[in-house]
């Protein structure tokens, strides 16, 4: 299965929880304890090693275009490309 991991913006984050309900692999949480400068609970990723796959559908689902996606290439993925 394809690995990544995405970057939040917690400082531009709402916390509106859109891409906590699209995330298909629930590696989204909002945070209950760090507020944001704006005064909202932004969300995060649970476990960075944990099994996003860099699906992006989160970063599709935010309105405020908070998510950043990364997607690790595999070595086999790397020599047919």
């Amino acid at each position: 299965m394809a690995k990544g991991r995405i970057e939040i913006n917690e400082d531009n984050c709402k916390g509106c929880t859109l891409c906590l309900i699209a995330c298909p692999q629930q590696v989204i949480e909002i945070s209950n304890e760090h507020v944001n400068a704006k005064g909202y609970y932004p969300a995060m990723l649970v476990d960075p090693n944990e099994k996003c796959t860099g699906c992006a559908i989160c970063a599709v689902a935010c309105p405020d275009v908070c998510i950043t996606v990364y997607r690790q290439v595999s070595q086999r993925q790397a020599v047919t490309a």
